[in-house]
């Protein structure tokens, strides 16, 4: 086998098993409840270290891979599913370094159009659409509130265009996540202002006492430490499972990163020859689960599961497994 065929191969490979992995993982409770902890906690370590491994060797091979057809949407859809494991990461833990590297994968892949040109195939079409979809999330949880403006006007836009451009297939039910997502935006006023919902150290403590605030933490006996959020009203504003209620319920419950800690110094790296940017946008990919990335300045978040109108049985069964 030569050279050429090799590398194209291997990444194939890489791929097929870094999909099997995922699978796995693919119906995993995203809370940390009821059978969802350890085990599924070792095989996500093994989801993240195939992609990790797969990412790697098509920067390395970028231009090889190019020559042999690798489509950029391909690129995109890779790191969409890394963006998408650290975002159920943090469902499962609560840990803000998981939606902040969610954060940055679909930055990157929004910013560097990985997905553009998707008008002459379906499937493409929908994986950039649900790629939307996950970033809306992600930029909603994290407040950032232009981008979500910016994504909810393209992501109008996509789907209008694929109405046009996919008459055969039906998108009404896309048409039904933008309205949510409009309703959602509109529902709630607080989102559109800078003060944020989370406990934020800037606004409800006094500057200088920010250094105290783990050490006061620490001292006190009672903790809170886990939290079962959802709501059951009738006609409930949501967008996909997050309801209007237990968003907000969520935001009340994490501290908000004080931003130093979160500060990545540009990284400089060669990408096919070319000097490429590795800042904290750029989308490059450093996966360890294990490293210590906890803000210095603040109290753990509490762990959280939120359920989205669940049935008893599901109820009592998280409820349970909080309690041990």
């Amino acid at each position: 086998m030569s050279k050429e065929d090799l590398v194209p191969k291997t990444f194939r490979a890489l791929v097929e098993s870094a999909e099997r992995k995922f699978a796995r993982v693919r119906d995993a409770p995203l809370h940390p409840y009821g059978g969802s902890g350890p085990q599924y906690g070792h095989f996500y370590h093994k989801v993240f270290k195939a992609y990790m491994r797969l990412w790697k060797y098509q920067q390395e091979n970028r231009a090889k891979l190019m020559e042999s057809g690798l489509q950029r949407w391909e690129i995109g859809e890779i790191a969409s599913r890394i963006g998408q494991l650290y975002f159920n990461q943090y469902l499962r833990t609560s840990e803000a370094r998981f939606l902040l590297e969610a954060y940055i994968f679909y930055e990157a892949i929004f910013h560097r159009k990985y997905f553009e040109g998707s008008a002459k195939d379906r499937g493409v079409r929908f994986k950039e659409l649900r790629f939307y979809a996950r970033f809306l999330m992600v930029s909603l949880i994290l407040n950032r509130t232009e981008m979500v403006k910016l994504l909810v006007e393209k992501f109008k836009e996509l789907v209008d265009d694929s109405k046009v451009n996919f008459r055969e297939t039906n998108f009404k039910e896309w048409k039904l996540v933008v309205q949510e997502i409009v309703r959602f935006t509109k529902a709630d006023p607080a989102f559109m202002n800078a003060r944020p919902l989370r406990y934020t150290a800037m606004f409800d403590s006094y500057p200088a006492s920010l250094p105290y605030v783990a050490r006061f933490h620490a001292k006190r006996l009672l903790k809170f430490r886990d939290a079962l959020l959802t709501s059951y009203r009738k006609n409930e504003v949501k967008f996909a499972e997050l309801t209007l209620d237990t968003f907000r319920m969520l935001q009340c419950l994490e501290w908000e990163p004080t931003g130093s800690f979160y500060q990545k110094h540009p990284v400089e790296s060669r990408e096919n020859g070319v000097l490429a940017d590795n800042s904290i946008t750029s989308g490059l990919i450093d996966i360890n689960l294990m490293a210590d990335m906890t803000d210095p300045n603040l109290p753990p978040n509490p762990k959280k599961a939120v359920l989205y109108r669940p049935s008893v049985t599901q109820l009592i069964a998280v409820s349970a497994g909080n309690l041990t």
